[in-house]
């Protein structure tokens, strides 16, 4: 009975300690997710207090949706353009880097991860004046022989969306560099010495060794850049707003519009519930094909 009251009593005093944070999970985790999908099924706009019931209107609304095509379509060309890129370059980088013969890696390793702790705000600024007319690319163009496109990169409707592919990858591979590096780190090296007695040549030791155990990384970084890619917005917003002629116009910039231009929020919300099972269902086959057996 004594072992009983004093379980009760843990209970009870560890429920009250959580109790703080589970009240603001609840206002403003559970109830804003549990409130936008109800309102996807509404006519709900923040111009309006009064608002229907409508069903799956706004979901078959957007399959008439000609912009939320274009942008479906531009997402997914960003991330099956952007992903393969990002997740090869930053595997390599992140082999050179663990190896035993880069001097200075400590610098290295800060240097490619600079570009993640800077605002995306500030790199896509910096970008529009690389690809502006007089910027560096145009200037490279010319330095080797080649006509410079005409006003900006981002102005043309076939290099708009290239030209933010292009700097996404810049700007992201060196927080995968850093993830690919911790998982190489985490692989005991007495394998490599084995295979190096054995005679293994390094191709093999990396197809046999390093690339079937960095498989729970690569799964994870590749999840990660997915989940990411698809949700793109800030170099979108800054760069070309979804311009020129919806060139670059993408599912979440889209969403944007629709909720906070146009306040047809409840739209907006089927929009992004949309958005949210392409994710799931993307990652989900993706965990399948990728994952290890043992995660």
């Amino acid at each position: 009975m004594v072992i009983l009251k004093r379980k009760t009593r843990y209970n009870v005093e560890t429920f009250l300690l959580l109790l703080p944070f589970l009240i603001l999970f609840a206002v403003f985790g559970v109830f804003p997710i549990a409130y936008s999908f109800f309102m996807s099924f509404t006519d709900y706009s923040a111009l309006s207090p009064n608002f229907n019931f409508v069903g799956l209107k706004n979901y078959i609304r957007m399959f008439h949706d000609e912009v939320f095509l274009t942008a479906l379509k531009n997402t997914v060309i960003f991330v099956v353009g952007t992903i393969p890129f990002t997740t090869v370059i930053s595997l390599l980088l992140a082999v050179l880097i663990n190896s035993k013969f880069l001097p200075l890696k400590d610098l290295f390793k800060a240097g490619f991860f600079l570009p993640t702790v800077v605002s995306m705000v500030v790199i896509s600024t910096t970008w529009m004046y690389l690809y502006s007319a007089d910027g560096f690319f145009n200037k490279m163009l010319e330095f080797f022989g080649m006509n410079p496109i005409p006003t900006s990169w981002l102005a043309h409707t076939k290099t708009a969306l290239l030209s933010i592919m292009i700097m996404d990858v810049w700007a992201a591979i060196g927080y995968y560099t850093i993830l690919f590096l911790a998982g190489l780190q985490s692989i005991p090296q007495q394998l490599y010495e084995a295979a190096a007695i054995d005679g293994a040549s390094k191709s093999k030791i990396f197809f046999k060794i390093t690339l079937p155990l960095l498989k729970p990384t690569l799964y994870f970084v590749i999840a990660l850049n997915t989940i990411r890619s698809f949700q793109i917005f800030s170099e979108i917003f800054t760069m070309t707003g979804g311009g020129p002629m919806n060139s670059t116009q993408t599912i979440v910039h889209y969403l944007y519009i629709v909720g906070f231009r146009n306040f047809e929020m409840g739209y907006a919300s089927a929009i992004a519930y949309v958005l949210v099972l392409i994710i799931f269902l993307v990652t989900l086959v993706q965990g399948k094909l990728l994952r290890s057996e043992s995660i």
